[in-house]
């Protein structure tokens, strides 16, 4: 299964917001729900016999289409946390949050993560000083994150680490150097530092009892 290219608000309508799309996907989402309040609202319905896997395939796809995975690339993700001897959902997110692209994106060098990623395989990024053009390599603290001479800091986004003074946002597991255009991981990012809100657990729940 391909990664998504469709209309972004119908998935904000099926799975709620992504912050990988960026803020202005969500203010979006958010006028359409304030105007189209009554779809919203919680309907009973008949219990059906597969609502629990309905659950667990609304937190699967979640994951799926926020970090921009296919099914086979979250399958595989899943079964490498799964291999731990620590919570396998809190390392499937850990190791999801520290891929390449999802530093990129929460640095603050684009907007969105699909951004991110191209902005990667577009040659435009440099870890530890060598160019990268892979989205899923995975960051380890203390790595250095470059953007490209080329692409002047006009181009970065407003919701830039850095506010309009240029004053940093405090981070604790990143610090940003606006002058190299670079970023420095200081630690792995936390379940506590996730802000798409998931139940990981029955993410790996799904795949277990698909697998199964």
């Amino acid at each position: 299964m391909s990664r998504y290219s469709g209309p972004r608000l119908r998935l904000f309508k099926r799975l709620g917001p992504l912050p990988g799309f960026g803020n202005n996907m969500y203010q979006k989402y958010q006028k359409y729900k304030n105007v189209h309040r009554q779809d919203f609202v919680f309907k009973k319905k008949k219990k059906q016999k597969n609502q629990a896997y309905f659950l667990r395939l609304i937190e699967k796809q979640k994951l799926r289409y926020h970090y921009g995975l296919t099914e086979k690339n979250l399958a595989k993700y899943v079964r490498t946390a799964q291999k731990q001897k620590k919570s396998t959902g809190e390392i499937l997110l850990k190791n999801l949050e520290m891929r390449l692209d999802n530093i990129v994106f929460r640095c603050g060098f684009t907007s969105t993560l699909p951004a991110a990623r191209q902005l990667i395989t577009h040659g435009h990024i440099f870890l530890n000083g060598q160019k990268r053009t892979r989205p899923s390599i995975s960051c380890q603290p203390e790595d250095s994150i470059t953007l490209h001479k080329k692409i002047h800091i006009h181009k970065k986004i407003q919701t830039s680490p850095y506010g309009k003074n240029g004053k940093k946002r405090p981070s604790p597991f990143f610090s940003f150097d606006v002058k190299n255009n670079s970023a420095k991981v200081h630690r792995s990012i936390e379940r506590r530092d996730v802000h798409l809100p998931v139940q990981e657990l029955f993410v790996v729940e799904y795949y277990s009892r698909r697998n199964g």
